[in-house]
């Protein structure tokens, strides 16, 4: 399968040409097209950022291996699902293995854009909310992607298989003089967990309508998607869950912060206002004496 994705190099760069737009724009009109502008070259910067961290590593690569059969053994130790198990049992249906990858290769991205839009023409109010969460979930995921480990798919000896190589479906690239690119070490924590459950609950959260629980069908697939895919485990997703949990308090928490703070200064400037108004109202009363 072709990688329909921008490099990190043309994602920085129309990013950059994003932003002289929404520049030029907002010295020559009003309306919405400069904060457009802005917000879609905001975002394909942090995606150029993902791109980049996804070939960058700050360890070595040596272990990845090693990381991810011990999550696979932790996994199994506590009691949850083996993940190769779900894979054996969709693996007959070629079908269903090709609709697997492809929704791999491209729903995550496009769903997130899609609702990111919706929200910023129709519910502008709650826009920040959402864009803000977007970027502390997605900064914080790539930051923990520094550590090297390896999909499920790279453990045959565990019973994983890579479906979207077999089908020649695979968005990665090859492996370099027989090592592998860091781009496919960095399954720890999964954004594509994180970003379906960002996008369910923003669609919940903004919109009135009773439809609106559908978009809970996009985590339930993402998540079925990245096991049977052998793309990540479910420490993965649930690590990216547990990051999007702390986004969402950071903002609610800086939130009140902000709130306490405004009310501190009205009422130090209520405290000003009535001390330097006193002293005239007393000489005004003094007049009225004499």
């Amino acid at each position: 399968m072709q990688n329909l994705t921008l490099t990190w190099q043309s994602a920085g760069g129309a990013a950059a040409a994003l932003y002289g737009g929404s520049y030029a724009a907002a010295r020559w009109r009003r309306g919405p097209l400069p904060a457009l502008l802005r917000e879609a070259g905001t975002l394909l910067a942090l995606f150029a950022l993902w791109q980049l961290v996804g070939s960058l590593s700050l360890m070595s690569t040596e272990h990845a291996l090693d990381r991810a059969n011990w999550i696979h053994r932790t996994e199994l130790a506590v009691g949850l699902p083996d993940e190769a198990s779900w894979q054996a049992a969709v693996t007959p249906y070629p079908v269903a293995v090709k609709a697997a990858n492809y929704y791999y290769a491209s729903m995550h991205f496009a769903v997130m854009i899609a609702v990111l839009a919706w929200v910023f023409v129709r519910h502008r109010a709650r826009y920040a909310w959402v864009r803000n969460t977007v970027v502390i979930t997605t900064a914080i995921c790539l930051v923990v992607q520094f550590l090297p480990v390896a999909p499920p798919r790279m453990l045959p000896q565990s019973g994983f298989v890579d479906v979207a190589a077999e089908y020649g479906q695979s968005v990665y690239g090859g492996a370099v003089g027989g090592v592998v690119v860091a781009a496919q070490l960095s399954a720890m924590p999964s954004v594509h967990v994180a970003w379906c459950v960002l996008a369910a609950v923003a669609v919940i959260r903004v919109s009135t309508s009773s439809l609106r629980w559908l978009v809970v069908l996009h985590p339930v697939l993402t998540v079925a998607v990245v096991v049977v895919t052998a793309n990540h485990f479910w420490a993965d997703g649930l690590v990216a869950v547990a990051i999007l949990l702390f986004s969402y308090a950071a903002q609610a928490r800086f939130a009140r912060w902000r709130v306490r703070r405004q009310a501190v200064a009205a009422a130090s400037g209520r405290v000003v206002g009535e001390a330097t108004s006193a002293p005239a109202g007393e000489r005004a009363g003094s007049r009225g004496r004499g």
